[in-house]
């Protein structure tokens, strides 16, 4: 196996030469912008994130902005980042650092894990860029770049492989120089993994690590780390209704907890009778010709079929306890699901404009 030896030296150095710095969390390294740019990243790329780190400080620059915000406030600004539950417990985080800290963040990791959403390795960024804690990370790119390096199999999210990896990750640290600069080593690990030991086609030869790289030596950086095992993912399918009358469309929020929590979407129904049902409710007859074509929106754990339905109606509908009507013009700014966001941009197509008020 590789050693821990001169590992953590090896990538400051080549991180503070070769690494990113220009990354908008980077510029500002308070505990609020670190921690929201953490969330934000956990199974999501850079790319993505950037663009909705930056609308979301706009609108909320403090923690004290976010806690004071209702959860349909928060939500718009997080629409089709998908994983939801995160936007709940950023929520939910904002209020107790708030009600339990007097609005500052934890100095130390260990009390930074007991908030809401924030795990073990999240906690020890924060607790590295921020007050240069020597608490070492283990995301999914510095899984990739251990199991590489060290000549790690099996599948990282076994229990008995991540406590391996997380040894590893320890014993790297408490090896390292007292003056070990916690906040590029921390970057520096992310970095690797993002930029250069990549899932496919790692670039080994800029590698700060390839000279003793067990997958390099062994030409095995296609077989690590272990792929997990693909299972079939089980298949849905549901009915929805775009119900639109006198310039408003029907919508309805979901509750906080499941898929789509607390975020807008079209009624929803697991049969046609159903949805016929709800129709029937509301006055309105289903045209033999209101189907739509169905979309596939692949989750992480499920396929789902979506069946869209479109009525119009001249009649005045009342609104009912459980839905909204929407005017036509806010619905670039409500927080829907992203499938429910391209059927909507779909059929009706504007410029962006202004953030408009929902209700």
């Amino acid at each position: 196996m590789s050693s821990t030896e001169n590992l953590a030296a090896r990538v400051v150095a080549w991180q503070k030469q070769h690494g990113r710095h220009h990354l908008p969390w980077q510029q500002q390294r308070t505990p609020y912008r670190v921690w929201l740019s953490e969330i934000m990243l956990q199974q999501t790329q850079v790319t993505t994130v950037i663009d909705y780190y930056q609308r979301f400080l706009e609108r909320f620059p403090t923690v004290a902005d976010l806690a004071s915000a209702t959860q349909d406030d928060v939500m718009p600004y997080w629409a089709g980042l998908g994983y939801y539950a995160r936007a709940r417990n950023l929520h939910r985080c904002a209020q107790q650092v708030m009600s339990d800290h007097g609005g500052e963040f934890p100095p130390c990791s260990e009390q930074l894990a007991t908030l809401p959403g924030i795990g073990r390795s999240t906690a020890a960024a924060i607790a590295s860029f921020c007050f240069g804690e020597r608490s070492p990370i283990m995301d999914g790119n510095v899984k990739r770049v251990f199991t590489r390096y060290f000549g790690i199999h099996g599948h990282p999210q076994q229990r008995q492989i991540e406590l391996k990896l997380w040894a590893l990750a320890e014993e790297t640290v408490e090896r390292s120089p007292a003056d070990l600069d916690m906040a590029a080593y921390t970057q520096g690990l992310m970095d690797l993994g993002s930029m250069l030991c990549t899932r496919s086609k790692p670039n080994c030869q800029q590698c700060p690590l390839v000279s003793d790289c067990y997958a390099h030596a062994n030409q095995q950086t296609a077989e690590l780390p272990t792929r997990k095992p693909r299972a079939v993912q089980p298949e849905r399918e549901c009915h929805v209704v775009i119900v639109e009358s006198d310039g408003h469309v029907l919508l309805e929020q979901r509750p906080d907890h499941g898929i789509w929590g607390g975020l807008w979407t079209l009624p929803q129904f697991e049969t046609v009778g159903d949805l016929k049902d709800f129709s029937q409710s509301l006055g309105i007859t289903l045209p033999k010709d209101s189907r739509m074509a169905a979309m596939l929106h692949v989750f992480s754990h499920f396929k789902l079929h979506i069946n869209p339905w479109f009525v119009q109606s001249t009649d005045t509908i009342e609104r009912s306890a459980n839905h909204h009507w929407v005017p036509l013009e806010a619905l670039p700014n409500a927080a829907l699901p992203a499938p429910i966001r391209k059927l909507m941009d779909g059929l009706y197509p504007s410029p962006e404009t202004e953030a408009a008020t929902l209700f």
